[in-house]
Formats: structure tokens, C-alpha cells, sequence
């Protein structure tokens, strides 16, 4: 039976007790700016992904992931040491991609304004093909047709008449 609540929880606590211990005691030159971004606990608490950003190029990146993946058995014990919990948990770390999709966004909507504003400055002093309001009005319409039929009616009438 799973707890969720106790899963978010121990996560939680993974998170802080992983971000503090890089930062006092793990001392790898290779390790970046490498921020914990979020920690997430299976059902049976038995295994833990760590997510992180590491703030540089993709040289940092790969550094820090090497830096990360040889201290693994120290933030492990600290983990164990710091929570209390019967089994600690096995610990994953994976490169957050939230940061390179958020920048993809932005760069989406940056193109997207400069389209609208192309767009915007092409329509300027430019009116409309037809006329202002292209949509027939249902008033209009029947007035039109009973027009037609009323001359076509009289024209047929006259040429009875002679």
C-alpha cells in the first residue's frame, strides 16, 4: 500500500538534505553551479530521482553530472543519516529540462511577436477587400429575394396581360 503523502514528504527532505551536502561538504572541482531543482520518491520508497540545472555549457553539464554520479555514495549515506528512514533509497540524477524548455518557449514568443508586429505593420493604411461587415444579414437577404421574385412575377403578369 502506498502512502503518497509520506513518498512527497521524504522527497522533500532528499531535496534539502542533497542541495545542503553539495554545498558544505562535497568539495569535486568539477562540480558546477548545480542547483536541486525537485526530488520525486517512488511508492515504495525505495528509489529516488534527483532533478538538477547546472548554470554554464555543456562541458559544465557533463562535468557536474560525473561530479554528481561520483558522490553518490556520500549523498546516499548523508540521505540515510538525515532522514532515518529503515531503507534508504537509491538516488538518480537527472538534468532538469525545464530551464531549455522555458527557454525554447520564450524564444517561440519572441518570433511570434515579431510576426504579429510584421503582420501589424503590413496592415497599416490597407483596407478591406470586400465590404466592412462581409456577413449577410438575415433581414437583408429575404428583402433581396422577395425583390427578384416580386419583378420576375410582374414582368411574367404583363406579358399574360397583352
Amino acid at each position: 500500500m502506498t502512502d503518497t503523502a509520506r513518498a512527497r514528504k521524504l522527497a522533500d527532505r532528499i531535496r534539502v538534505v542533497v542541495a545542503e551536502t553539495l554545498q558544505r561538504r562535497i568539495k569535486d572541482p568539477r562540480l558546477g553551479f548545480v542547483t536541486i531543482t525537485d526530488a520525486r520518491v517512488t511508492g515504495d520508497l525505495r528509489e529516488a530521482t534527483v532533478f538538477y540545472t547546472v548554470h554554464g555549457d555543456e562541458t559544465e553539464r557533463e562535468a557536474s553530472a560525473a561530479a554528481l554520479e561520483s558522490a553518490k555514495g556520500v549523498l546516499r549515506s548523508t540521505v540515510g543519516r538525515e532522514t532515518g528512514v529503515r531503507f534508504t533509497p537509491s538516488l538518480t540524477f537527472v538534468l532538469d529540462a525545464v530551464p531549455d524548455t522555458a527557454r525554447h518557449l520564450d524564444d517561440l514568443l519572441v518570433r511570434a511577436r515579431a510576426q504579429d508586429a510584421e503582420v501589424r505593420s503590413v496592415a497599416v493604411g490597407k483596407s478591406f477587400a470586400g465590404d466592412a461587415d462581409p456577413y449577410r444579414k438575415p433581414g437583408e437577404e429575404d428583402d433581396e429575394d422577395l425583390d427578384a421574385a416580386d419583378a420576375e412575377d410582374h414582368d411574367g403578369d404583363e406579358a399574360e396581360d397583352a
